[in-house]
């Protein structure tokens, strides 16, 4: 076969790691960023589909990954639909895997991606529950293995940016199951919205209000006392939604080039 250039050949070649074979995927690994995302099956009140976390950082982390520019190969795996969320069992409809069990199965997970020969790894987190867990898999196989690994949620790498949009977004950022994820998923996937929306009150969403303190506090009983979303999201809007993915993409985009220029040992 001739020879390709490498800019000829990263257009022509899968984005997706479980579209390609044994052999292209060892040809990449050495160069290439693979982005592991992240999601839950999940309750999202009335009104969200239980895959909710995952329709989201599937479609970014894809979005985002396409967005990298000046020549960084940018890999992504199959979405881990499971993640850690005993706190919504009580509503059902949840699949849930125990902190101990998450932790090894991500473990699991990104140890392969570098037996494979990856040494750029990047999980990109879609819901509130896997955030501390997926750190601690960076932080420990980075101690053993000469690699790159980087864990974010995608609303952390759009929070600088998201800060310009505050007085227009109501609700919490980004909240569960509220005006932010309601707005999204109207953008993505409408047909999977029940209406009508849910609406709170001033005095409903002054009560169920997370305080901010500089301690993390949970309370016994807390999602089973707002009704499993954190505020009102009834304004929701497709459009609204679009204008989030327009501000959060780039800004996975970015943190994806950058983390994938950083030097290996």
């Amino acid at each position: 076969m001739a020879e390709r250039d490498s800019g000829e050949a990263l257009e022509r070649s899968s984005q997706l790691l479980h579209e390609i074979t044994r052999v292209e995927a060892a040809s990449r690994a050495g160069d290439a960023l693979v982005v592991l995302p992240v999601g839950a099956t999940e309750q999202h009140g009335p009104h969200l589909p239980l895959g909710t976390d995952l329709l989201i950082v599937e479609h970014i982390a894809r979005t985002a990954a396409d967005g990298v520019q000046n020549g960084l190969d940018v890999l992504v795996t199959p979405s881990l639909p499971f993640g850690s969320s005993h706190h919504h069992l009580p509503f059902g409809g949840t699949v849930s895997l125990s902190t101990e069990r998450y932790l090894g199965a991500l473990n699991d997970m990104v140890e392969s991606l570098i037996i494979d020969g990856f040494r750029r790894i990047f999980m990109l987190n879609g819901h509130g529950g896997n955030h501390e867990i997926i750190q601690l898999v960076a932080r420990d196989l980075s101690l053993r293995y000469p690699a790159n690994i980087a864990a974010a949620s995608y609303w952390d790498l759009a929070r600088e940016a998201m800060a310009t949009r505050e007085p227009d977004l109501p609700g919490h950022f980004p909240g569960h199951a509220g005006f932010f994820e309601t707005s999204l998923i109207l953008a993505l996937r409408p047909e999977l919205v029940q209406s009508p929306l849910p609406q709170r009150s001033a005095a409903e969403l002054e009560r169920v209000a997370i305080p901010e303190t500089a301690y993390r506090a949970e309370r016994h009983g807390f999602w089973e006392g707002i009704d499993g979303h954190t505020d009102s999201p009834h304004a929701a809007t497709a459009e609204q939604g679009r204008e989030l993915l327009d501000i959060i993409v780039p800004t996975v985009s970015a943190a994806f080039l950058e983390f994938g220029k950083l030097p290996l040992e």
